[in-house]
C-alpha cells in the first residue's frame, strides 16, 4: 500500500508514525517548508517528495491532509486523481462553499472521503453511543458540553502564536479548532443540523491571537433537544466532557476522569475506561487503511463534515450579529 502524507505537523507525524506501527504501507510526505520535509523524511526514514508538482504525478491508495485548515481543500482538490481515498483532518475547511464543492467533486469521481474527527474512536465516546442507540435515558432532552485548554500548552515545543489555532488567516480559532464537540453531538443525537444558531464569542484574555479564544453556543434541534457548547482555549489545566440528560436518567462522559456515569432509576452505575489518547489517533488510522482497501465506508464523511462547518460558521456569524442564526 502507497500512502501520502501532505503536512508534517504534530498531527501528520502522529499519523505517520501510526501507520508505521500497524502496517507495512510504503510512505511519502510533502510540506510546503522544505527543510521540515526533509528532516521528518530523515528521521523516520521515510521519502520525501520534492515539489507538489512531483506528487501530484504519481497514484496513492490513500492521501492525508494534514496541513493547516485554509489549505485542507485547495491541496485535496489536486489530489483527486491521484487516490480512491483522501483523509482530511478536522475541520474539513474554514469555508463552506469551497467544502461543498470539494465534497461533490469527490463524490462524482467516486472517492472516499474521510475527516479526522478521532474523538468518535474514543472508547468512552463509543460506549455513550451504545447505550443511546439502547435508549437507556431514553428521549434526550438537553447536552451540556464542555472542552478547554490553555492555548500555549497544546503543543509546548511550538510558540503557539504561530500555531493555526491563533490566527485568522489559517483557520483559526476555538470554534473551528474545538469543532470535535460539534462533530459528536451530531453523531450522538444522530442529528445533521439545528434549526437555530446562537453563540457568544470573543477573544477575551491577554493571548497574542487574532481569533476567538472562548465561545458559548446554544443549539436548538427540530427534536425538542437543547444543547450548549462552551469552548475556550484560555483555561488552566485540561477539561473536557459532556452530560446528557434524558426523560429516563442521565449519561456524563468525563474525558480527563477516564470514565463514562449512566444515573438512571435512583441509581449510579460507573464504567471506568482504560485507554491511551494515541489509541483513538491508531484506531482512526486502521479504519483508514480498511476504507482504502474498500472494507468499510468512511465513519466521518464529508457531508458530516460539511454540516460540522455550516454549525460553527453560523456559530461565528451570530456571536458578530449577535442574533440567532436559522438554519432551516
Amino acid at each position: 500500500m502507497k500512502i501520502l502524507v501532505v503536512g508534517t505537523g504534530s498531527i501528520g507525524l502522529r499519523h505517520v508514525a501510526n501507520l508505521k506501527s500497524i502496517s507495512n504501507a510504503e510512505i511519502f510526505v510533502f510540506d510546503t517548508k522544505k527543510e521540515k520535509k526533509e528532516e521528518t523524511a530523515s528521521k523516520l526514514r521515510l521519502k520525501a517528495l520534492p515539489d507538489l508538482k512531483s506528487a501530484v504525478l504519481q497514484k496513492y491508495d490513500a492521501v492525508l491532509i494534514c496541513t493547516p485548515p485554509s489549505l485542507h481543500i485547495s491541496l485535496a482538490e489536486k489530489f483527486l486523481g491521484c487516490t480512491k481515498t483522501i483523509f482530511i483532518e478536522k475541520p474539513i475547511s474554514d469555508k463552506l462553499k469551497q467544502a461543498e464543492l470539494f465534497a461533490k467533486k469527490a463524490a462524482e469521481k467516486k472517492i472516499s472521503v474521510l475527516v479526522g474527527y478521532n474523538l468518535r474512536y474514543h472508547p468512552g465516546m463509543k460506549l455513550v453511543k451504545k447505550l443511546l442507540e439502547k435508549k437507556e435515558i431514553g428521549r434526550i432532552l438537553s447536552v451540556r458540553i464542555e472542552v478547554g485548554q490553555y492555548l500555549p500548552d497544546w503543543r509546548p515545543t511550538q510558540d503557539y502564536r504561530k500555531s493555526y489555532t491563533a490566527n485568522k488567516s489559517m483557520g483559526g480559532g476555538i470554534i473551528l479548532d474545538a469543532s470535535h464537540e460539534t462533530d459528536y453531538l451530531l453523531w450522538l443525537l444522530s442529528e445533521k443540523l439545528p434549526k437555530e444558531v446562537f453563540c457568544l464569542a470573543g477573544k477575551i484574555s491577554k493571548l497574542q491571537v487574532d481569533v476567538e479564544d472562548t465561545a458559548e453556543i446554544l443549539l436548538n434541534f427540530e427534536s425538542g433537544t437543547y444543547a450548549s457548547l462552551h469552548l475556550d482555549f484560555i483555561q488552566q489545566g485540561y477539561a473536557r466532557n459532556c452530560k446528557l440528560i434524558g426523560e429516563k436518567g442521565n449519561i456524563i462522559w468525563d474525558y480527563k476522569e477516564g470514565k463514562v456515569t449512566l444515573f438512571k432509576n435512583k441509581k449510579e452505575k460507573i464504567f471506568n475506561i482504560k485507554f491511551s489518547p494515541n489509541d483513538m489517533y491508531v484506531s482512526e488510522m486502521k479504519h483508514l487503511l480498511r476504507v482504502a482497501s474498500g472494507k468499510e465506508k468512511p465513519l466521518v464523511t464529508a457531508d458530516e463534515a460539511k454540516n460540522v462547518l455550516k454549525i460553527s460558521l453560523a456559530a461565528k456569524k451570530s456571536a458578530g450579529a449577535k442574533k440567532i442564526i436559522k438554519l432551516k
